[in-house]
């Protein structure tokens, strides 16, 4: 029984008995309750709710997701996907000049070669272009591998620069870096108002967006994820720049909404425990290949040979 019931029901016994004694010619009595010590006088507004129960803490805030459309279409996207006037470095990229004979473009051809291998053995369309340390060359391997698939008729590509630390995309494509990742991120756009076309048929571009605060927590919360599960259907192929392994989480978190991650090694360059350290980052089964950056001209059929080589000893190891 509660004290404030207990405090009313003396109450109105002592009225009960005031009014007796008035009956019989008594003083009345005082009307309201008595405590002592031990029980301290209470009143309504100071007595708890009685449903009162600790309650738990409330989650973390996060803005609302994106108003969406019923369905991500090919029309939707090419209506709604504005197309810009690229002006892409013509020093790191490589096919948009016409020129199939400029060097390191055979080599992203073969690339592309055991990427479609290897994708006879597992699912493969999204894949993470990571390095152990920056200046590695993944970013240019990112952009290139993007362009030499949609050499191929038909052949329908998204890259994304999820480097928030450091983006570089925009400036290699000549585009803007926003609107684009982290407004997605953050709640503040769609995915068409992030999502962008250049003079490249068939090759869309998401750049990394405003500049942020703590990128790994918005990397992390889940809206990445979302995002390709929404578009992945529209695209032969999904290509995702991330930060370098080593030093940031990002690579690794990344690496989970991906079928395949690919570590960029710099020749003559990457210390040795750093690419190791870097391969540990990921599960087995999520290295697909291992792209040698860097090399100089007579060096350049060894680097496909040993592409060739892991890939294959890494499929057989799954199989």
């Amino acid at each position: 029984m509660s004290r404030i019931h207990e405090a009313l029901k003396k109450a109105e016994q002592e009225r009960a008995a005031a009014q007796t004694g008035s009956a019989q010619g008594g003083l009345p009595q005082p009307s309201f309750a008595t405590s002592t010590t031990a029980d301290p006088p209470v009143t309504i507004a100071e007595e708890p709710p009685v449903a009162a129960e600790a309650q738990p803490p409330a989650a973390p805030f996060l803005p609302p997701m994106p108003s969406f459309a019923n369905s991500f279409t090919l029309d939707a996207l090419l209506a709604r996907c504005p197309q810009l006037q690229w002006q892409p470095d013509p020093k790191t990229m490589l096919f948009f000049n016409g020129d199939d004979s400029k060097r390191g473009t055979e080599e992203f051809r073969t690339l592309r070669s055991r990427l479609y291998h290897t994708r006879e053995k597992m699912t493969l369309k999204k894949i993470l272009i990571t390095s152990a340390l920056p200046k590695e060359g993944k970013s240019f391997t990112a952009a290139n591998l993007a362009q030499v698939m949609v050499r191929q008729h038909g052949r329908r590509v998204l890259l994304i620069d999820a480097d928030l630390r450091g983006p570089r995309l925009h400036q290699m494509l000549g585009t803007t870096s926003s609107p684009g990742l982290t407004d997605y991120l953050q709640g503040g756009s769609d995915e068409f108002s992030i999502m962008q076309r250049g003079p490249m048929e068939n090759l869309f571009f998401i750049p990394s967006g405003h500049q942020i605060t703590e990128p790994a927590e918005f990397v992390a919360n889940g809206r990445l994820k979302f995002l390709l599960q929404r578009v992945e259907a529209l695209f032969d192929w999904i290509v995702i720049d991330s930060p370098p392994a080593v030093p940031v989480s990002d690579a690794s978190v990344l690496a989970k909404v991906c079928d395949g991650v690919l570590m960029v090694v710099r020749s003559n360059a990457t210390p040795i425990d750093m690419a190791r350290r870097a391969r540990e980052e990921f599960p087995d089964q999520a290295l697909v290949g291992v792209v040698l950056n860097g090399t100089d001209k007579e060096a350049s059929p060894y680097s496909r040979y040993y592409y060739e080589a892991y890939v294959k000893d890494s499929t057989e190891s799954k199989s």
